[in-house]
């Protein structure tokens, strides 16, 4: 990011605020001595969490934090508290795509004061106690274990858990993801049979929530199966991989299956049209979608004896994602990688798919995205 791209932070003049009054950190609740000189609303301890601020979450809802901590006049009325509301379920909403979207980039760091942000707005909105705030502690405790910080996850599971024990009926989304988390944790600190036991129970509540041959519950097949690589158990791995790379294949022919068969009357389909989860940004299915293919084509590659047909499966995978990216110079690698991989298969169906993709990408020109 450019320099010029950061908004300037200036001291805060004692004397300019109110009797009694101390201004607290954005990140860490400490006192602050600087302001955000573009809203002049959010404040700091120092430069360095101004700018961890600005890169997280800051750059994007710098100005939409204007009207929901400055008061007026008119946010005293029923319209204006109505109207506060509204923009404060707006800031939950991007804040927490943006904290999703930095965990599926492999940015715990960055993704921690968008979480925070997040959380701070629902307490606002739900109240200290609801169960509204699972989401949050749980994208917290997820960037905690990405940072290594295990004992600050530990608190925000428990959290998370105590609310859905106390609220028997909360759903099978909930408990879906707090065990997916759960299972991140143990699996990070080598409590493998832990993450094994929350991954299964991920995949229960999944398939229960979503279906069974929905990408998130094989998503959580292929955590589960992350934790079979650990242990070596190299036929396990590759029968959960191939039931991922299956599904997405489904979900993926389904979204193309219009522009296949008529690419004149049919735009590209993205990812923008689709919902494999509901409530999660694109990029941040197309990240997870990309990692979790990309490492399965990877550990096949390694492997002395292969599983019949996840090479081509996953990689014609891989191709149907670049080419609804818009990037047909990947699109094109892994398909035709996808081909020859495909002729020492006993599953020849993918072949005429595979030949009609192929055929479409060398009509068009050759783009390449600027990545994810």
């Amino acid at each position: 990011m450019e320099k010029r791209d950061i908004a300037r932070a200036h001291g805060i003049i004692p004397l300019a605020l109110p009797k009694g009054t101390e201004k607290l950190c954005e990140l860490c609740q400490s006192r602050a001595y600087l302001q955000c000189e573009r809203c002049r609303v959010t404040y700091y301890c120092d430069v360095s969490h101004q700018f961890a601020d600005w890169v997280g979450i800051h750059q994007r809802i710098c100005e939409l934090l204007v009207p929901v901590r400055v008061e007026t006049l008119q946010s005293f009325t029923k319209q204006g508290r109505i109207e506060k509301d509204i923009k404060k379920r707006e800031l939950i909403a991007i804040s927490r795509a943006v904290a999703e979207g930095k965990l599926a980039e492999g940015k715990p760091e960055e993704a921690l004061p968008a979480g925070q942000t997040f959380l701070r707005f629902s307490v606002d909105v739900f109240g200290s106690c609801s169960m509204e705030l699972i989401p949050a502690h749980l994208l917290l405790a997820e960037a905690h274990i990405g940072l290594g910080k295990m004992s600050a996850a530990c608190e925000l599971l428990a959290e998370a858990q105590m609310s859905v024990h106390k609220s028997p009926d909360c759903g099978h989304e909930l408990n879906q993801s707090l065990h997916r988390c759960l299972g991140r944790l143990h699996n990070a600190m080598g409590n493998l049979e832990d993450a094994c036991f929350h991954f299964a129970t991920d995949i229960y509540h999944a398939a229960e929530a979503y279906g069974l041959e929905s990408t998130v519950c094989k998503n959580g097949y292929f955590l589960l199966a992350q934790v079979f690589v650990k242990k070596g158990k190299t036929p396990i791995v590759q029968s959960m991989y191939y039931e991922v790379a299956q599904t997405w294949h489904t979900h993926l022919t389904e979204l193309m299956k219009p522009f296949l068969e008529n690419p004149a009357g049919s735009l590209v389909p993205t990812f923008d049209n689709s919902s494999l989860k509901p409530g999660v940004g694109d990029k941040a299915k197309l990240i997870e979608a990309d990692k979790m293919l990309q490492t399965v084509l990877d550990f096949e590659r390694k492997q002395s004896r292969k599983h019949r047909g996840l090479t081509a499966l996953a990689s014609h995978c891989l191709a149907l994602l670049w080419f609804m990216i818009g990037d047909r110079v990947k699109a094109k690698g892994f398909g035709h990688f996808s081909l020859e991989s495909s002729k020492t298969s006993p599953d020849q169906e993918l072949r005429p798919a595979l030949e009609r993709l192929l055929q479409l990408l060398e009509e068009g020109p050759d783009t390449a995205s600027s990545g994810l």
